[in-house]
């Protein structure tokens, strides 16, 4: 029997091409043989993983969508969904790690200048060095226009000063997109965004954060007193820096849906095996109703959730504008809120066992749970659908 991945016929088509399936395998391999075996170890140590990160560069699974003529490999969005789910199968924590230079350099990708590009996006390509996006603050994260941070003209240079947290990578960064004020009374108006080279003067690293999960994620904190950079460090214009900020959550957010979809598949796959396995009065617990209902129940929603990534992924591809917002957002509120349904229900199908560290679905649980937060929670989310839904097009 075709899978609906193998099907062909007229119309709409989920086939994947031999590209494709050659890419998901090698994301999948890769996971299984370099990031599991050290995805628990890692995870207790809250250990930064830079050694799978250069293996991940060294086979080509990392700046998936930096463009072809700065040494990248340009895959389209739904590319990157099939290397995005297989890596957080193998650990969110880690894939996190591999995959947020995705969203460090899609400000550059999306808005950069040919010379902006030239200058920052060919060495993420040489060598497996980290770049982050600087949009949270301490006061402003879901209300980003809020943030505090400023950056003042002076002649031909800007000096910022601020703080920003919760910034993936930044303890191991060579340089963040940091967006700040240029206009402390323009609101979401008044926001810019620069170039920032972590080394830069007036940077300073203040802590790592100590994570419930996804613990082999870098997430730290950092300040930034009279930082000076040039003005062609600026990207776009003054006042650019919300449509920036926002282009580029739209443009990631099917990448941070399909994370979670990898994790609710590994849950999914751990708590299938147990209740083969697993024996209770005299028949394995996969033959109670009460347990095979809630494998079929995550077995669905994983792969609605599934297939809203792939089509919200698409969408960006198309270059749909108001869909493609829409649709990431229906993927990443469903897909957040799913895995976090399936982790826990993993662990109760493991029954006190799930419980204990020994096991793998309690870290699923706890990963799963960043997806709800993270680069718009999921009640931002249900906002931006439901002022899509109400708002009229033109």
């Amino acid at each position: 029997m075709a899978t609906i991945e193998e099907s062909t016929g007229t119309g709409v088509s989920f086939a994947l091409t031999d590209e494709q399936k050659a890419l998901r395998e090698l994301a999948r391999e890769f996971a299984e043989k370099e990031i599991r075996p050290k995805e628990a170890e890692y995870d207790e140590k809250m250990q930064h993983p830079a050694d799978v990160i250069a293996k991940a560069h060294e086979v080509g699974l990392m700046n998936l969508h930096v463009p072809e003529e700065y040494g990248g490999l340009g895959l389209t969005a739904f590319e990157g969904m099939l290397v995005g789910e297989e890596l957080n199968w193998g650990c969110s924590g880690i894939g996190t790690s591999i995959g947020a230079n995705g969203l460090g350099s899609g400000p550059v990708i999306l808005f950069g200048t040919d010379e902006q590009k030239a200058a920052w996006l060919p060495p993420l390509i040489e060598s497996p060095i980290l770049c982050c996006f600087g949009l949270s603050e301490p006061g402003a994260g879901s209300d980003v226009a809020s943030l505090k941070t400023t950056a003042v003209r002076d002649g031909d240079e800007y000096v910022i000063n601020g703080s920003k947290t919760f910034i993936t990578n930044a303890g191991y960064a060579s340089w963040c997109v940091v967006f700040a004020k240029t206009d402390p009374k323009g609101g979401h108006k008044g926001m810019s965004a620069f170039i920032v080279p972590m080394d830069a003067p007036g940077v300073t690293l203040e802590k790592h954060l100590d994570k419930m999960g996804q613990r082999a994620t870098d997430t730290s904190a950092f300040a930034l007193q009279d930082v000076r950079v040039p003005v062609e460090n600026r990207l776009g214009e003054e006042g650019d820096g919300f449509k920036i900020a926002m282009a580029t959550l739209d443009m990631t957010r099917p990448g941070t849906a399909i994370g979670a979809v990898g994790v609710a598949q590994a849950a999914f796959e751990h708590a299938k095996a147990y209740a083969v396995e697993r024996v209770t009065f005299d028949m394995p617990i996969a033959m109670h109703q009460g347990v095979n209902f809630m494998i079929a129940d995550m077995a669905t929603e994983i792969q609605a959730a599934r297939l809203l990534c792939w089509q919200s992924a698409w969408m960006l591809d198309q270059g749909a504008g108001r869909e493609a917002t829409l649709y990431s957002s229906f993927a990443k509120r469903f897909s957040a809120d799913m895995a976090m349904k399936v982790t826990i229900d993993a662990v109760q199908v493991f029954g006190g066992y799930g419980y204990i560290k020994e096991y793998p679905v309690e870290k699923l649980m706890r990963d799963a749970k960043l997806f709800q937060i993270y680069e718009g929670t999921s009640q931002i989310q249900r906002l931006v659908i439901a002022k899509e839904i109400f708002l009229p097009r033109g």
